[in-house]
């Protein structure tokens, strides 16, 4: 299914659009632009009147702010979240598997689990299980063929 930012033709999202899309009230977007939580990428007010716009990735990084908030995690910790994905995650933010125990944020990265609010220090090593009967059935094969299936019967 593709992605509505995949038509050229949108030219983004008011602020009411932006706040009714993600689950969240006008005012509450508004204080997150004032105070540079997140600012809209395609237009950003300059002065009373003013209208935001803000695009489709902005929308995905509204409703994991939401998200992150809805799980309890306070308004300052997902400052620092923000921040530390934004600098550390490359790929569209979404795409991000984070872990919330509490008031900790672990990013699962890079076959790596960090703890983003300890300024990124590692807390675990992820080990992928994905390849293992791949790589058990490719030392298999030649097994069989040379000896039979019998060989592999211990």
């Amino acid at each position: 299914m593709p992605h509505l930012a995949d038509h050229p033709d949108i030219d983004g999202y008011s602020g009411r659009q932006a706040a009714a899309v993600v689950g969240i009230s006008y005012r509450q977007l508004d204080y997150w632009a004032r105070t540079d939580l997140i600012r809209p990428s395609l237009l950003d007010a300059a002065g009373s009147g003013s209208r935001r716009r803000y695009s489709y990735q902005d929308l995905l990084e509204l409703r994991v702010i939401k998200s992150l908030l809805d799980a309890g995690i306070r308004l300052e910790s997902v400052r620092e979240v923000f921040a530390y994905l934004r600098e550390h995650v490359a790929s569209d933010i979404s795409s991000a598997h984070l872990v919330i125990s509490g008031q900790s944020v672990v990013l699962a990265h890079d076959d790596q689990l960090i703890d983003v609010l300890r300024q990124g220090q590692g807390v675990l090593n992820v080990l992928s299980l994905e390849g293992v009967r791949d790589d058990v059935d490719a030392q298999l094969v030649p097994l069989m063929s040379n000896e039979g299936p019998e060989a592999v019967a211990l």
